[in-house]
């Protein structure tokens, strides 16, 4: 379809679990639920470090970061598909469908560099412990926050200017439940390739970069933990960064698998299931598996829940 045919349309409409059918309320009630654990979890784990001056620690202060990044991810995106489920398609306008893309790929992005710095963190702690205040001081560590939010924002609007420099033919319907990169390059019309190419080479900064990162610091943690002469003290040591590494996995997994293929690769039906992953459950996951079996956040959590019932009493 070429460029001639393109209009001057000024919207979308999400298709999103049309498909579903009779499926759709069962899917809403699920969602919602998982919606609420999520931001629940998330913004009580931001609440829980902020108060607790135990956890006033870099590795709980990036924690907190990547709870509210989360946060933030989902309330850009999940709402809407909550109302579609119940409403049917939604339209969106094209400035809504771009400002959906840039906050949500920033977010995105953002929480890539964040986990890059979680490891670092990591590798200080179990590496060069004796330098690790001095080497995670307080003023370089708003510095490596700053700079994950800062880049995260500056690729996102990488992603945005890439995809909406291109013109639209007349099919407007996203087969998806929010504004992706896939599914609105998928609706663009004339020669898509150096768009391609650039989405590609955006998100392959974005993960290769961050995920380099966290290889590099988890090869020096692994050399570490290696020469550590008792069993129980490797295993301390290792206890210390599993939970970073199980969110790692999801999170570049699902990423890189969305992001790194070409647009003839493209299925919209999966895609829209793995988006699902990614969108609903990896942020729920994070605050279980990285913050909720932390002894550390554990022992904050109850006693900031039995200071609210003496309180009440």
């Amino acid at each position: 379809m070429g460029q001639a045919n393109a209009t001057a349309w000024k919207g979308f409409v999400f298709l999103g679990f049309s498909s579903f059918g009779e499926l759709q309320l069962l899917l809403f009630a699920l969602f919602l639920l998982l919606y609420l654990a999520t931001l629940t979890a998330n913004v009580f784990i931001i609440v829980v470090i902020r108060l607790d001056s135990h956890l006033h620690t870099p590795m709980y202060l990036f924690l907190s970061f990547l709870s509210f990044s989360e946060t933030c991810y989902t309330l850009g995106i999940i709402p809407r598909m909550l109302s579609s489920l119940v409403m049917g398609g939604q339209a969106i306008s094209y400035a809504g469908c771009a400002a959906q893309m840039f906050f949500s790929a920033s977010w995105a992005c953002t929480d890539c560099f964040l986990l890059a710095v979680m490891g670092f963190d990591r590798y200080v702690a179990i590496c060069v412990p004796l330098h690790y205040a001095s080497r995670m001081s307080p003023a370089f560590c708003s510095q490596l926050v700053g700079t994950s939010f800062f880049s995260g924002y500056l690729f996102g609007l990488g992603m945005t200017l890439v995809i909406f420099r291109l013109p639209f033919c007349s099919s407007h319907a996203i087969q998806h439940f929010f504004c992706d990169t896939p599914p609105v390059l998928s609706l663009a019309c004339g020669d898509t390739g150096p768009s391609e190419l650039g989405i590609l080479t955006l998100s392959l900064l974005v993960l290769l970069v961050s995920f380099s990162l966290i290889t590099v610091s988890y090869a020096h943690i692994l050399m570490a933990i290696l020469r550590i002469p008792s069993a129980e003290g490797r295993k301390k040591a290792f206890s210390t960064c599993a939970s970073h590494l199980v969110v790692v996995v999801i999170h570049y997994g699902c990423a890189s698998f969305m992001y790194l293929r070409p647009k003839a690769s493209y299925s919209l039906e999966r895609d829209q299931l793995i988006a699902v992953t990614y969108t609903v459950v990896t942020p729920l996951l994070n605050p279980i598996v990285y913050s909720l079996r932390n002894r550390a956040v554990q022992t904050a959590l109850r006693s900031a829940f039995q200071g609210r019932l003496l309180l009440r009493g």
